[in-house]
Order: C-alpha cells, then structure tokens, then sequence
C-alpha cells in the first residue's frame, strides 16, 4: 500500500507539474487578438450636424475661416499592452478584454473622435500581434466610407517606451504615429526600446511556475489568457543588429536603446511619420534630476520627425516650468536633499519629516532626532528610482502630504520634474553650433493615455474608474487600533524586506492614482475631414491640445 500511495503520489505531482508548465506555456489560455468591430459609419447627417454647429460659433466671433477644428486622441492603449493587460484581470478590479476593436467603436460612438491613433506598447507587439493590429485600424477606416468625408480616421501607431534608472540612461516614452495604411507606407515591424524575449525556454517555463501556477489553479480563464499572453511574447525572436531594417525578417522584433537610434531606424525606413515625445515630468518614471538639455543634441533629436509633444493626458500636465528640484547636486556631484519652500517640499525631506515627528513623539532629544531626520534623507537618495519611500517603514499615503507635487499646476502629473517640462524644453538652446543653435521647436497637443481602449475618454467626466487609469484596489487610510507604533528610525535601502517595496512602503500607492484624470484632446485646423487634411495640419504644427473639453481656439 504504502509504494502504491508513493507511486500515486508522484503520478500526481508530475500531474500537477505538467499542468503547470502547460499554463505557463499559455496551452489553456486563449490568443488576445484584436476582437471584432461592431459599428458602422455614423450617419453623414450627424456629422454635417457637428460641422454646422461650428460655422455657427465662428459666426457668432466674427470669424472668416475656410479651415475647421477637429478634436483626436493621439494616445490609445488596448490589453495589447502588458500594463493594460495585467490592469483587465479580475483580481484587480479589471473588466477584462479591451481589443484593437473595442477603440474603434468608442471613437466612433462614444467619444464622437474625428480622428485617433492606436499607441500599444512596442515591447510587447509580437510579429502576429503588429499584423492584427494592422488589420484592426484598415478595418476601423474601411468602416468610414466615404473618404471625403469620413467619420473618424484612425491611424497607426506604437509606443516606444524607454524607462532608464538614472538621468544618465533615462530618456522616456514616445509615440510613433504613421501616416499611411498601405503595405509600402508601414515598417514591417514597430521599434521597442529594450527587447523583451526570455533567456530561454527554460526560463520562460520557470516564469510559468512561479509566477502563474499559483493563481492557474483558480480556474480563471483570464489568467489564463495572460499566461498565454506573456508565454507568446517571451518567445519572440530580436532582429539581428547591424543589418539595414529593410533587410531584416517581418517576424523578429526590432529595438533602439535611444532616441538617436530610434531616428535613425526610422529615417532608414523612409516612411511619412511623426514621433511625439509625452509624459516627460511624470516623476512616475522619471528619475528626479532629469531634463530637456541632453535631449537637445544633434545626435538625439530629429526636429524634422519630432514636432510635436503631448502635454497633457490623462496622467496629467507637463506643460509648467518652476524653479524648484527634487534633489540638487552640490560642486561634486553628490546629491543631497534641498530644504522646503512655500511652494514645493522635496520628498526626501518629507521623509525626514516623518521620522523626526516619530522620534520626537518616542521623547528623544532634538539633536537625535534632527539626525535620524538628515539619516533618512540620506537613505531616500541612496534607494533606487521611485523606491526611497520604502526607507521609512509603515508610513501611510496621508504622512506623505503633497511632498513632491506642483502646489499652483494646473492638474500635474505626479512626483513633478519641471526641468522636464514643455516649458523648459522650449526655454532651451543647444549652442554647439554658434551659427546654428538648436532649439525645439514643439507643436502642444493633448491626449488621454488611456489603457482601456477608450479614446478620447475626457469627452465626459465621469466613471472615473474605468474612464481613466485609476484601477488600483483602494488601501485602509487608517491602521489598525491595534497595530505597534511605527519606528522611529529610517531603514537603509538594502535592509527594507523585500515584499514591501511594492506594498504600502513603496511606489505602488493611492496617490498615484489621485494624480489619473479622464484624458485630453489633439485640437487642430484643417480643410477638411481626409487624412491628408489631417496629417497636413499636424505637419504645419497648426494643433493645441485641451484637458478634455471641445475648447474651440
């Protein structure tokens, strides 16, 4: 009996086992494909209605123009993008799937878009995946009928999303959005900022097993999916370096490790594109010390491509230049923490703060405490990027105050870089050429960023849940009555327990969330309707964004 029950047993766990590594391998999980659009055309009628309501207003100003406003979202992610993805699961209050198609018909009936892009991320757009996305926005056009006059005009696009650990290999996200829909007129593949494929099969399997086998046994076919999802993108095979982009296969995938390089793939490509930089103060990736000045280079800059920045979404306003710094470098290029002003404190010197106020209230003296507070300042800036918070055990959203945010902005995005700004980006000159000097010369536009397939979500501000990007499970403001007082002293970074960089002492918190809204909007002057017309007037910069209303400038 008992070399039965060992057999059985073992019969089970390679059971066990196999069922495991054939979750992990996606064998139970379904494709995410692009879905199915279900509208189409909006009646000519509508159309002519909207279009009748704006002679009326340029009327009404006294206003003689032969151009009209259209108002697009340049900024559209679908569960295509591992973040969106991982945000649809159930387990984290997601709503599941939210293909190529479900943002076609949202431009069209919901948001009421004249015109809008799709923008996944490259890092995750496999050869198949690129193909159906392709399909998906020839669909959602050839649904507009009449191309004089069409409906929406949807184009294609990629996000290219570089994220660096410090300012030096920082450089940040931008959107490629393609001009034409023709074999001829599209790259055979998009262009990632890192590749993203595993080591090795063994790898991606040991992925499986100790990342998904534990929520595969709850039977839910959506983690499933995912499993399938990342299982298809870890296999994608990188393109060979230094070989021409034309000679290189359709089905590997293609990275550029900077902007420089990004350009220069691009030019080799020879397509009619544009390249839109977008969320460059967003101190959510952005490492504090960042800014515009490296970018302004001959050799990172292509200022025939790169026209234009989205400066506003749905992670709020980059727009504003202040004075103020999350950290300063002193003489030898040490970082230290600068001291508070009325209009900004340094979130390393809310650390301080909180630990000092702990001290004091544990009846230690003044000079201790004051070095416990300059202690944990120092430990903030010694933590990796956007990790230093977990330096101060169990403190609470609500310690942290408004440390780290623009106090006069208009609706800014989180952790604020100001010297990333669009401000400061066109405050600057690049001098190099004393003849020459460089400068940008930026077109301002809004979009939403949204990760639910909702283009042009700030048509309406409500739902803000699902309508922005706020979709974290909502943490107790207050702890426990019987939880132990808190310490009263800082943690360097390398002794801070694993588990809680990504719990209540690190990054992932309510107050990112409080920074989300409902999306901008891509404003220009046009002829007409075409998407001639409208690629026309975003090369002649004639664009203004807005924070979500149809403000007609």
């Amino acid at each position: 009996m008992s070399g039965k029950w060992l057999r059985r047993s073992l019969y089970a766990l390679a059971l066990l086992l196999l069922l495991a590594a054939a979750i992990g391998a996606g064998v139970l999980g379904r494709h995410e494909g692009p879905g199915v659009i279900e509208g189409e055309a909006v009646p000519a009628g509508v159309i002519a209605e909207r279009q009748s309501r704006q002679r009326a207003a340029h009327a009404d100003l006294g206003i003689d123009t032969d151009t009209q406003i259209l108002f697009g979202d340049f900024h559209t992610h679908t569960t295509l993008s591992m973040d969106a993805f991982m945000t649809s699961l159930d387990f984290v209050a997601g709503e599941g799937s939210h293909p190529q198609a479900d943002a076609c018909d949202f431009a069209r009936y919901c948001s009421a878009l004249d015109f809008w892009s799709i923008n996944d991320h490259a890092e995750f757009l496999t050869p198949r995946r690129w193909r159906e996305t392709i399909e998906s926005i020839r669909d959602c056009n050839a649904r507009a009928q009449d191309p004089d006059n069409p409906d929406t005009v949807a184009f294609l696009g990629w996000e290219w999303t570089q994220i660096g650990s410090t300012v030096e290999n920082h450089w940040g996200h931008k959107n490629v959005i393609l001009r034409g829909l023709a074999d001829d007129e599209i790259p055979a593949r998009p262009i990632q900022a890192s590749p993203t494929r595993a080591t090795d099969l063994l790898e991606t399997l040991n992925f499986a097993a100790r990342t998904v086998m534990a929520l595969a046994f709850i039977g839910n076919q959506r983690v499933q999916d995912f499993a399938r999802y990342a299982f298809e993108g870890a296999l994608a095979r990188p393109c060979d370096e230094g070989v021409h982009v034309a000679d290189l296969p359709a089905d590997c995938t293609e990275s550029a490790a900077t902007p420089g390089q990004l350009f220069a793939k691009l030019r080799d490509w020879g397509h009619d594109l544009t390249v839109i930089p977008h969320g460059n103060a967003w101190g959510i990736y952005t490492p504090a010390g960042s800014s515009w000045d490296k970018h302004l280079d001959a050799s990172q800059h292509d200022p025939l491509l790169q026209t234009m920045i989205e400066v506003y979404s749905g992670h709020g306003n980059i727009e504003h230049y202040r004075d103020w710094r999350a950290v300063v470098l002193d003489e030898a290029g040490g970082r230290y923490c600068p001291p508070p002003t009325p209009e900004y404190v340094p979130v390393c010197w809310r650390a301080g703060e909180i630990i000092r106020a702990r001290c004091l209230a544990a009846n230690e003296t003044e000079q201790e405490c004051e070095q416990r507070a300059a202690a944990t300042r120092s430990n903030y800036l010694a933590a990796p990027q956007l990790q230093g918070e977990a330096t101060v055990p169990m403190a609470r959203d609500q310690d942290w105050l408004d440390a780290g945010q623009c106090r006069d902005c208009f609706q800014p995005a989180w952790y604020y870089r100001p010297a990333s700004s669009a401000q400061y980006a066109l405050a600057i000159s690049n001098f190099d050429n004393p003849e020459r000097p460089l400068r940008f010369r930026f077109g301002f536009l809004g979009s939403s960023d949204v990760h639910t397939a909702r283009p042009g979500t700030g048509y309406k501000e409500y739902d803000r849940f699902h309508m922005a990007d706020f979709q974290l499970p909502l943490k107790p403001m207050t702890a426990p009555e019987d939880s132990p007082p808190p310490p009263a002293q800082s943690l360097p970074f390398d002794r801070v327990p694993a588990p809680s960089i990504f719990s209540d002492d690190g990054l992932v918190d309510d107050r990112v969330g409080a920074f989300y809204q409902t999306g901008g909007l891509v404003a220009i002057h046009a002829p007409g309707r075409t998407r001639d017309d409208i690629w026309s007037a975003l090369q002649r910069r004639q664009v203004y964004g807005t924070s979500g209303p149809r403000t007609l400038l």
